[in-house]
């Protein structure tokens, strides 16, 4: 296991924590805020930056899914069962989002020079060095029969819990993860699958949408045996950038970040209606 991938060397890092956001923001939001912070750390106005946040019950598709043969079953689907419907502005295709999964983004600058493998193996570093003492092998490799499969999908014992996705906006790299902490992560699988056969209803698609085995997926719960939560997934992503920066800042966003969020959320609310 790479103990400290080059990218995670700072000298300094700011932490945003917006768990305590939920369930007041949604996930729309939260995708305008990273592309912000990609800005303001692209144009070196805010050090690397990494930002934690939990959203309610929310199911995110990616641009893919806006072209399902049958997306409005899909999504009344979902809403039937009280979940909200977004489509991001990031790769990969529909996760589920609830209070017991928390995400982590980190922001690097020099978007144009990091090698897309680098943000992503920087990601996998990370949380292999977050979850050392449960002593558990933690892969990245495509999981056959999981929902949004990757090759960065994260997992233990071939089981997913996390998945990857990467994003760029002018200079700066947002890398962003889902992990599953709480919860079942087979139950979730199961809601993604009835999602995609209510949006397809066997017809042939000009996509390849997975096929999804609810058991291919667990949360950490599941996968360690221990009652690990969210908010202790978050204080161990602290006090591991503690140890990996010189200097920690915890500064809120500034008026050309709100500026700069505003705008993309604007963005965002327009894609959004076009699919949805």
């Amino acid at each position: 296991m790479k103990e400290n991938h080059s990218l995670l060397t700072f000298s300094k890092v700011r932490f945003i924590d917006h768990t305590n956001y939920y369930p007041h923001v949604s996930a729309m939001q939260s995708f305008a805020m990273d592309d912000a912070l990609c800005i303001s750390v692209g144009e070196a106005i805010s050090p690397p930056t990494a930002r934690v946040w939990v959203h309610d019950k929310t199911v995110v598709l990616g641009i893919p899914d806006g072209r399902l043969p049958h997306l409005k079953a899909g999504t009344d689907y979902l809403e039937q069962h009280d979940y909200d419907v977004i489509i991001r502005n990031s790769g990969g295709l529909a996760v589920v989002l609830d209070e017991g999964i928390l995400n982590l983004s980190l922001i690097f600058p020099h978007g144009k020079k990091i090698d897309i493998h680098d943000g992503y193996e920087a990601m996998v570093s990370l949380v292999q060095q977050l979850f050392k003492k449960e002593d558990k092998k933690i892969e990245a490799f495509e999981v056959k029969g999981s929902y949004c499969p990757g090759d960065y999908d994260l997992s233990i014992d071939g089981m997913k819990f996390a998945g990857i996705s990467q994003r760029r906006v002018k200079n700066g790299t947002a890398v962003q993860i889902y992990i599953c902490v709480e919860g079942s992560g087979s139950e979730r699988a199961a809601l993604v699958k009835a999602f995609y056969e209510r949006g397809l209803q066997g017809d042939s698609a000009s996509f390849s949408y997975p096929q999804i085995t609810p058991q291919s997926m667990a949360s950490l719960q599941e996968l360690f045996g221990t009652t690990i939560t969210v908010s202790e997934v978050r204080n161990r992503v602290l006090f591991t950038l503690q140890e990996l920066a010189g200097e920690i800042m915890t500064e809120p966003f500034i008026e050309e970040e709100f500026e700069w969020f505003e705008k993309r959320l604007e963005q965002m609310k327009q894609r959004n209606e076009r699919f949805l």
